[in-house]
């Protein structure tokens, strides 16, 4: 693979509906839009997911920014890559930045994929060819508007509903959730917002048959979890703890949880996913993929990465109509029955709409490969 240039573009798109968690509210989303061009001609596509604010990890949208422009791309310039597998491999000596390696490492996948003319999901090793779709709820202004949100997600046929929680939004709402919906795949998650001194209310959810509870401890913590899990029967997921193939291996020897949620660019990339899809499989770790909110592009990424056999629970991979008024990308990801076909079509499978992209660039930066 011979890479011409790479052009960062800092995207800012409205949501359609604000999403609030226990950690604060989006209601617009800006991020890194990454095309990496050959001398074929050919672009690879993706999407950075870090947000303005530190608040989901360190990352932000300037940090990725500078680590990118200042680091990761003249690596990237420098090396020899002949697999999107080596891309990692190359920015090794970097650490962390996550989030801005994966995009760049997405971009060069979609690229690889796009010049052999196979789907994403192909080169990755995917074997469905449609996928089963969950839905996020944030935490809402009332229990009622909770309840009509919900509804409305089950009429359109979702495979299962994770709800926000956080101390004073769990028990009660989890409650009224079940009397009126007692029988959909429900899971909480908790973004990190309770302690071990919480044990006895976290064994309160017991009663209403969660698939799981996401991340209820700190963000970077697999000790305490592997306290907790024994003392619920609610599966602990982990989300915010599992940044590489070792924090998973770690967590899976500790009994830190029963499931991993497993988010492209909180892991650094499409080959670190790929091993710890592996590593969960061989343990019997069920898995899913998480959502960052993305575009279309970011979306398409999950939608190829949750083609492989271990992604057996329904990811947060909800239709562009869920959240953007229009998306960048012909066609728009569109769900049927809960499900997702996976395209077909060479890459990503979905075209970037340059027009809408151009309308949604505050500004862009080029890069060439001299």
């Amino acid at each position: 693979m011979e890479i011409k240039s790479i052009i960062l573009r800092h995207v800012k798109m409205e949501l359609l509906n604000p999403f609030t968690t226990s950690v604060g509210t989006e209601v617009d989303k800006d991020f890194i839009l990454v095309e990496v061009k050959s001398k074929s001609g050919l672009s690879g596509w993706a999407e950075s997911v870090s947000i303005v604010e530190p608040i989901y990890n360190e990352e932000t949208v300037k940090t990725n920014w500078h680590i990118m422009s200042d680091h990761l791309i003249p690596i990237l310039f420098a090396a020899d890559i002949r697999h999107p597998d080596d891309v990692s491999e190359a920015f090794r000596p970097i650490r962390g930045n996550f989030n801005a390696k994966a995009a760049l490492e997405g971009a060069v996948w979609d690229l690889y994929a796009r010049e052999k003319g196979i789907p994403l999901a192909k080169a990755l090793g995917g074997v469905k060819d449609k996928i089963e779709v969950g839905v996020s709820v944030g935490i809402q202004e009332s229990e009622a508007m909770m309840l009509k949100q919900i509804e409305e997600y089950v009429i359109e046929g979702y495979k299962r509903i994770k709800v926000k929680i956080k101390p004073g939004w769990d028990v009660h709402i989890l409650k009224a959730i079940r009397a009126q919906f007692p029988d959909i795949q429900l899971m909480a998650d908790a973004n990190c917002a309770y302690t071990l001194n919480d044990i006895e209310h976290l064994q309160k959810l017991e009663e209403f048959n969660l698939t799981m509870i996401e991340q209820p401890l700190d963000h970077d913590d697999i000790i305490d979890h592997a306290k907790l899990q024994p003392q619920i029967k609610t599966p602990i997921c982990l989300d915010e703890s599992i940044h590489t193939f070792e924090d998973a291996r770690k967590a899976i020897e500790l009994g830190s949880c029963k499931i991993i949620n497993l988010k492209i660019g909180r892991v650094g990339g499409l080959t670190e996913s790929k091993r710890i899809h592996d590593l969960c499989e061989k343990h019997n770790i069920p898995m899913w993929c998480g959502g960052m909110l993305e575009a279309g592009i970011g979306r398409a990424h999950n939608i190829a990465i949750t083609t492989l056999s271990n992604f057996t629970l329904p990811g947060d991979t909800a239709p562009s109509s869920h959240y953007w008024k229009q998306d960048i990308i012909d066609p728009e990801v569109t769900m049927e029955n809960g499900y997702i076909i996976v395209p077909e079509k060479p890459g990503i499978g979905f075209e970037p709409n340059r027009t809408r992209i151009e309308d949604v660039t505050l500004f862009s930066r080029t890069f060439l490969n001299q």
